[in-house]
């Protein structure tokens, strides 16, 4: 162990000459000493060094176990170093680090060990390379073989580079670096993405001028009624431009289900109702205000015979209405777990004009 340490100096390196200059190759070897090793290195007479650097003798049989640079420097295989940690080879950048000097032979192991986890650690690495290169082939062919297979927006697609998002999460395809299919992902991607920026541009333009058309066509309507129907003051309201288009469309609600103004209208008491049900269910003196009432309605699954007849009443004299019985599920916000109730109505629709009108009946309680 000592005579390792006297080595690193020039007047003592003939002592790590296992074997004859003619048989040997001079290599450099660097490593580290922890502390524990500095403070051996000093007591063993060396200079306590972070760092040591020293020239060993390396024989024929083992010149596997040094690399010579370009520059004609040959070095013993310590840096980087390789370990194993849970089964996997892993890479250290730095030399390895010992806790007391190590001997010739001790390094000479050091580098044979990390010959052979280089080889394994380059052997994983391109295993690993060829499976990602195989993942990222196959993402291709998946994206060019699907028209509807979209690049990610974020970032935005160019026709270099874009983003896929994965299940193992999302790959960059680079035109200028990438081959075959994979380098002709960034144009599709690209192409597909002005295409549908393209649409949604059309799509909005459509909307906007079908959005526009029916305001006007509201308008004129709305314009037409008061003309014929309306009273003086709509009349003066409407040309100041003040006149709610709500108001008109009710009017035109009741016009529209003037043939069945005779039958009862579905009853807003949807608090009330809840509340009673709640205090006879709880024998509390509970309030439910309507605005904790929660409703979510539904289109009915069955019909009893008396709601029946009133869907066959409505579609006999409102022929062109759409008749459907609906379920109102009533609840109580404030506690969800107290069981709610279900109220049922008929609901009719109307087309007039641009308009669509509805009403909802009465039915008899179930």
């Amino acid at each position: 162990m000592e005579s390792a340490v006297h080595v690193v100096t020039p007047h003592s390196s003939d002592s790590l000459r296992a074997v004859p200059n003619a048989q040997t190759l001079a290599a450099s070897a660097v490593y580290q000493l922890s502390e524990t090793g500095r403070k051996a290195s000093l007591l063993a007479g060396g200079d306590g060094k972070a760092v040591q650097r020293l020239s060993v003798q390396v024989p024929a049989t083992r010149l596997h176990l040094v690399t010579v640079g370009l520059g004609g420097q040959a070095k013993l295989k310590l840096q980087p170093h390789f370990e194993r940690v849970d089964g996997q080879v892993v890479r250290r950048d730095g030399p390895p680090v010992f806790d007391t000097p190590p001997t010739l032979d001790e390094l000479f192991h050091i580098a044979a060990r990390n010959h052979e986890l280089a080889r394994e650690f380059r052997s994983s690495r391109s295993g690993a390379r060829d499976e990602y290169r195989e993942r990222r082939a196959e993402v291709a062919r998946a994206f060019l073989g699907d028209p509807s297979q979209r690049a990610m927006v974020r970032p935005v697609p160019t026709p270099r580079r874009c983003f896929m998002a994965t299940a193992s999460g999302r790959l960059m395809f680079d035109a200028s670096l990438d081959t075959g299919l994979a380098a002709q992902v960034p144009a599709e991607a690209y192409r597909r993405f002005r295409a549908d920026r393209r649409a949604r541009r059309e799509d909005h333009l459509k909307r906007r001028a079908a959005d526009q058309a029916l305001h006007e066509e509201k308008t004129r309507v709305v314009a037409e009624w008061v003309a014929a129907h309306g009273s003086e003051d709509q009349r003066g309201r409407h040309a100041a431009g003040l006149l709610p288009i709500a108001e008109v469309v009710d009017a035109l609600t009741d016009d529209a289900f003037a043939p069945v103004a005779d039958l009862p209208r579905y009853p807003l008491d949807g608090s009330e109702r809840l509340q009673a049900h709640l205090r006879a269910l709880t024998g509390t003196n509970l309030v439910v205000s309507p605005s904790e009432l929660a409703i979510a309605g539904l289109s009915a699954t069955d019909a009893s015979a008396a709601e029946w007849a009133v869907m066959q009443q409505l579609k006999a004299r409102l022929p062109d209405a759409d008749v459907t019985l609906r379920e109102h599920r009533l609840s109580w916000r404030r506690d969800q777990t107290l069981p709610g109730i279900s109220l049922y109505g008929v609901l009719a629709t109307r087309r007039v004009g641009p308009f669509i009108l509805r009403r909802e009946f009465a039915v008899p309680a179930r």
